[in-house]
């Protein structure tokens, strides 16, 4: 069995039995939230205002060696490609354009566009960009999900300042990338949900934490493992280093409602395949191509050609809707 599938689904189990259910609807200024037990909603809150149900919990931390093994679940199909190909728009190609994506066939960012006007959910992010920041020269968001992820990476050079410290200072103790600058977060369509790396080197080994403010455990978490393991591979290979330890924290780990049945289904399949035959797919091996020695030299094509997954097993896809 995967490591990942062990931890995953004992985090998942934990949510459905111990979590708090919190009932998310949105009022005219805001995304507000109400704790109850019989879920009623607002009197003055309409049918189509109403969001769905979220169960969670605080301060989930999980751990992987990336060199025992690569972290992917087996228990249900991940979508590894989208997944790298979304870590190196930021990371890499270092955009904020949801048409680099939708060009290599990736859709996950196409609810949090930017629409053609300058508009995301009634509020003109050109014109407050413009408003906040009087002194910066203007900027055109439409297509884009603002000045979020890739954009911060490209304005602060965070994933070239990483590389360069590890040459030159590998001892730095503060080798931080971080998403979270409080003077963007105004015109971005989502704040930075993982936000910030820390990275340390130790006896050859280039070691990654990861935070997340808020993760939707069944669809964001896997995709978020896959993302940062390659990652910390990929700085390993381009620095000479060797990929170690990465983990991953969370501050409100949580299962949407209407998720609930998909997870359900995924811990059926551990426990039935356990109690069939006592195993279940081992962890695929990850290839990197050996010759890229640059980061910005990967492959970042549809066809991904530098960054493969070797013999992935899975038991198949389960469908769970995305929940903003």
């Amino acid at each position: 069995m995967s490591k990942f599938d062990e931890q995953y689904l004992d985090l998942c189990d934990k949510i459905l039995h111990e979590g708090d259910r919190v009932l998310n609807y949105k009022d005219k200024s805001d995304t507000a939230r109400k704790r109850s037990t019989n879920f009623a909603m607002p009197n003055h809150v309409s049918q189509a205002e109403q969001e769905t149900l979220t169960i969670h919990i605080p301060h989930a931390v999980l751990e992987f060696d990336l060199a025992e093994e690569f972290p992917i679940l087996t228990t249900k199909f991940v979508a590894f490609k989208s997944a790298i190909l979304e870590m190196l728009w930021i990371w890499q190609a270092q955009s904020n354009r949801v048409d680099w994506l939708r060009e290599r066939g990736v859709k996950i960012w196409n609810e949090w566009c930017i629409a053609e006007d300058g508009t995301y959910h009634g509020r003109d992010i050109n014109k407050l960009f413009s408003e906040l920041h009087p002194n910066e020269p203007k900027e055109d968001f439409a297509g884009t999900i603002g000045t979020a992820y890739g954009w911060v990476v490209n304005r602060y050079h965070l994933t070239q300042s990483l590389i360069e410290t590890i040459e030159n200072d590998p001892y730095n103790r503060r080798m931080i990338m971080s998403l979270w600058q409080n003077e963007w977060l105004p015109t971005a369509a989502l704040p930075s949900c993982v936000w910030s790396n820390e990275w340390v080197i130790v006896n050859g080994k280039l070691n990654i934490m990861v935070h997340s403010r808020s993760n939707d455990v069944p669809l964001g978490l896997p995709f978020n493992i896959a993302q940062y393991a390659v990652l910390c591979h990929l700085i390993a290979q381009v620095t000479g280093l060797k990929p170690g330890k990465l983990t991953y924290s969370i501050s409100d780990a949580h299962i949407y409602e209407n998720q609930i049945d998909g997870i359900k289904e995924q811990i059926r399949r551990r426990d039935e395949k356990l109690k069939a035959d006592g195993t279940l797919y081992p962890a695929p091996k990850l290839w990197i191509n050996p010759d890229i020695k640059d980061f910005f030299a990967f492959d970042n094509s549809k066809e991904l050609k530098d960054i493969k997954l070797i013999n992935y097993q899975h038991q198949g896809k389960i469908s769970m809707s995305v929940t903003e």
